[in-house]
């Protein structure tokens, strides 16, 4: 298991220019934004305005603060995203113009390279077990103090675990909040 302190997170400019996100972790590692397989990261959007193009790549919107965003893409669906939704997945090549809803937002931002990589997203509030079958599962703190396996996460601070493995999830606190990002390696073709 590798913990990766708040701390240690690599603040950078967004793609499009409108803003900064907190990289949380990236694969393979020191990635740039054009050629990543998958990434991690937050965001604080504090004003309307287009999301970033990245062709080829899936997304998973988390909100994390702030009253919420929508969504609104550019063939006319129009998805609203609250702290009370699940995570929203969605094709990053797909335009589409973020609508705060009534103020800034923090978010939580997931992309896997299609034909590469897939992820998959759960918001968890309270003790438990995980399985990762294959792939990596990756745990990011949001509130309260985690127990991972006996190591602790603070808020902000996150873990990768390869799998296979059991994840053994204790919180002390009564507000918690952490999010699972199951990431898995899509077979490779065969040649004939």
């Amino acid at each position: 298991m590798r913990i990766i302190r708040a701390a240690d997170c690599l603040v950078m400019p967004w793609k499009n220019g409108g803003g900064t996100t907190t990289e949380i972790a990236v694969a393979p590692e020191g990635a740039s934004l054009d050629d990543f397989d998958w990434r991690i990261s937050m965001a604080h959007v504090g004003q309307d305005g287009p999301f970033s193009s990245f062709p080829g790549i899936d997304r998973t919107l988390s909100v994390l603060t702030g009253a919420g965003i929508t969504l609104a893409f550019g063939d006319g669906e129009q998805v609203r995203l609250d702290r009370s939704s699940a995570p929203y997945p969605f094709a990053a090549d797909r335009a589409v113009d973020g609508q705060l809803v009534d103020g800034p937002i923090d978010d939580l931002n997931v992309m896997s390279r299609r034909g590469r990589w897939r992820h998959r997203v759960e918001r968890l509030s309270g003790a438990g077990s995980l399985t990762a079958n294959e792939g990596l599962l990756v745990l990011v703190a949001r509130k309260g103090d985690w127990q991972v396996n006996g190591a602790v996460l603070t808020a902000g601070d996150s873990a990768v675990l390869d799998a296979p493995g059991r994840v053994e999830l204790s919180v002390s606190s009564d507000v918690a909040e952490l999010y699972a990002v199951w990431l898995t390696m899509e077979p490779r073709g065969t040649l004939s």
